[in-house]
């Protein structure tokens, strides 16, 4: 997805884009698990195309199958390599050592709403870049791109984002998921339009302090007007090759090398997604996308096919087909960031985002906090309360929580780090704990839904979170609880560390489980 914003001063014009990935998010049934991105699903998938030879290794999968249909969306398989409904999956595994999972491990939540209108310290995930954006002063436009489609919540969404910053905000849809480069590249001609100097590009699913304005006042003091920055941040040695890493001149802060997710240690400056450039950079982009022309041709005149998504030409990652050329050509540049950074890949990183947020609110929006007062409810550390939720004063919330619209707590109800979503109705006395409740579901008397926290290592300051699989070894890896929109947990029954799947009504407590 795409933010386009422009500034305009009396001595130049700079128009900010702001790109926020996005890809569509398919209902179950939709897909097929050749689409999946858990390591099992990917393993099933090869063990099917291989079935002759090895059909006593399908048995062995079968628990995993069942586990992880969910997931992807359907227990359907392509006996083929080249797939119809996920080029963008396999090109990205072909080249990459992790793939794109198009929102799939932020399900069951993700299929009531687009991951990015996910709200997180009680906002949609958007919001807070859009918020950010607009405080770099005269800021014109705003274009929001990404392979979605569009839908009454997101068009809803645009309106009130334009009234409440009194911007321009538009929404490009890619006729195919592009990558991070192939977007703007694609709608460059909507970028350019208003010649601008520069612009930002910023991935929806990140969390940050978003230091825009250092940005660009960092890009006057190094290198040419035209250079292009990338934020960085610090991390630990281990977690550093999960991400895309750094390797600057320590006096101009060049880039000299940049490798995405390496397999040994390359440096512990990683890429927070968010990025700085001038139209120059659409040079460098076209130069990849003739390349890959050039190899459609070939691979063509070779007899082998490339409509399946494999080498189409306008799917262009920034990250390994830019950055990696233009390390070391005195054009990039990094500059390192103080503030608080992360992913938002899973729910659990949510919970954690909406941390770094309301901690933030004590200096952005103090208002949005809730605090103690007579007749209200007991509020221990930070905590978002939306006006509409009704309150029982008994009820003790915090540390980290956000509380939904229309949200119902009753007598005696703890809630701690966890996220409570539009209508949930919390019944008496009952806990929640590191746990997203989700729409209108109902949590009975005296039950406990609990879940793991996977927060980062509080000991290791550069620690960040881990993208953790689903599964691991064929079994649910302990994480938050997570409930789908109308589930009912019934009184006294507890839910650890599990999944339930929207529209349940359950009779008994779960532990590690996915509950379909």
């Amino acid at each position: 997805m795409t933010l386009c914003y422009g500034l305009v001063t009396s001595t130049q014009r700079i128009t900010c884009y702001l790109l926020l990935r996005w890809s569509r998010v398919t209902r179950p049934g939709r897909a097929n698990i050749s689409g999946c991105c858990s390591r099992e699903g990917r393993r099933c998938a090869r063990v099917l195309q291989q079935s002759e030879k090895r059909s006593s290794t399908i048995l062995s999968y079968a628990a995993t199958l069942q586990s992880c249909t969910w997931l992807c969306g359907s227990s359907s398989f392509q006996m083929k390599t080249g797939l119809s409904s996920g080029p963008e999956f396999w090109r990205s595994c072909a080249n990459t050592k992790t793939c794109s999972t198009g929102g799939t491990r932020f399900r069951p939540l993700s299929f009531e709403v687009p991951k990015p209108l996910f709200p997180v310290a009680g906002v949609p995930m958007l919001q807070h870049h859009i918020e950010a954006c607009a405080k770099v002063p005269n800021m014109k436009e705003i274009l929001l791109m990404g392979f979605y489609q569009p839908n009454e919540e997101l068009n809803r969404f645009l309106l009130n984002a334009q009234q409440e910053f009194k911007i321009s905000i538009r929404y490009l849809q890619e006729y195919a998921a592009l990558g991070t480069g192939g977007g703007i590249y694609h709608f460059r001609d909507q970028i350019v339009s208003g010649s601008p100097e520069a612009f930002f590009v910023m991935n929806a699913d990140v969390c940050s302090a978003f230091p825009l304005e250092e940005m660009l006042s960092f890009q006057k003091e190094h290198g040419e007007p035209n250079s292009f920055v990338i934020l960085g941040t610090t991390a630990n040695r281990k977690q550093s090759m999960n991400y895309g890493c750094i390797v600057e001149n320590e006096e101009t802060n060049e880039v000299l090398h940049y490798v995405e997710k390496p397999s040994t240690f390359v440096s512990d400056i990683i890429n927070c997604g968010i990025y700085l450039f001038s139209p120059d950079i659409f040079q460098h982009i076209g130069g990849v996308f003739q390349k890959n022309q050039e190899e459609m041709l070939l691979y063509s005149f070779d007899g082998e096919e490339s409509t399946n998504g494999w080498h189409r030409a306008e799917a262009i990652r920034l990250e390994q087909d830019v950055f990696t050329a233009l390390a070391g050509q005195g054009k990039l540049y990094v500059y390192k960031t103080l503030g608080f950074w992360s992913q938002i890949k899973s729910a659990g990183s949510a919970i954690y985002a909406s941390r770094l947020y309301l901690n933030q609110y004590h200096k952005t929006h103090p208002e949005r906090l809730a605090t103690n007062k007579k007749g209200g409810p007991k509020i221990s550390g930070n905590v978002y309360i939306h006006p509409t939720a009704n309150i029982d004063p008994t009820a003790t919330l915090g540390p980290n929580v956000s509380i939904g619209t229309g949200v119902t707590i009753s007598a005696g109800v703890r809630v701690r780090e966890s996220i409570v979503l539009h209508g949930a109705n919390l019944q008496d006395h009952c806990c929640v704990l590191n746990s997203i409740v989700g729409w209108d579901s109902t949590v009975g008397k005296w039950a406990r839904v609990e879940g793991t926290p996977s927060d980062p290592n509080p000991n290791d300051p550069l620690a960040k979170m881990d993208s953790e699989t689903l599964f691991r070894e064929g079994k649910l890896t302990p994480s938050i609880t997570i409930l789908g929109c109308n589930v009912t947990i019934p009184s006294e029954v507890i839910i650890l560390n599990s999944i339930v799947l929207p529209h349940k009504d359950l009779n008994r407590s779960f532990k590690n489980q996915i509950i379909l």
